[in-house]
């Protein structure tokens, strides 16, 4: 990557395998009507920062080190099922608001460094499933998922392709430093 190549730039936390497997079978079992999100693009998004350029993939990484610094026990608890115009989702609760913590401090210094604006709403701790153009209207019953300990922390490039975007991990953090 050169330092002028504009990246599809996202930080999110990466979940266990367990629990990927989990939300992976349940997904090919309950849902219909998209297209489902595969099991290496599940997350749960921190902060979306669109197209940036190359040269400042240092600087969103060293973000996140700091903000995932915070994150020592972060749990999250599945909550229910939810569609918006475009894509289902899980939703969870945030245990104790440490997931939160970590995305507000990551979003703070990603805006102080003028590489981020902040969303009006607050951060919903949410796994995006399914990708569609006419709402399904599932009811779906929730899979069976124990609290999620996010595994870590990634800085993403998502590559768009016909077929759904491709998301690859090129800065990875342990949470709680």
């Amino acid at each position: 990557m050169v330092g002028d190549d504009r990246l599809r730039l996202f930080c999110g936390l990466r979940l266990p395998a367990d629990a990927v497997e989990r939300v992976a079978a349940w997904q090919a079992a309950e849902l219909r009507g998209g297209r489902l999100v595969p099991p290496e693009n599940l997350h749960l998004t921190l902060a979306f920062l669109g197209h940036r350029p190359a040269a400042e993939l240092p600087r969103v990484a060293a973000a996140l080190r700091a903000a995932a610094a915070r994150g020592a026990g972060v749990r999250l608890r599945l909550l229910g099922y939810r569609e918006t115009r475009s894509v289902a989702m899980l939703t969870f609760e945030d245990e104790g608001g440490r997931a939160a913590a970590v995305a507000g401090a990551l979003q703070r210094t990603l805006e102080q460094q003028g590489l981020y604006r902040r969303e009006r709403r607050p951060w919903l701790p949410h796994l995006t499933v399914l990708r569609f153009s006419e709402r399904p209207r599932l009811r779906p019953p929730l899979p069976e998922l124990e609290p999620v300990v996010p595994s870590d922390a990634a800085v993403f490039i998502s590559r768009l392709r016909p077929d759904g975007a491709r998301y690859e991990a090129v800065e990875t953090v342990a949470l709680g430093g």
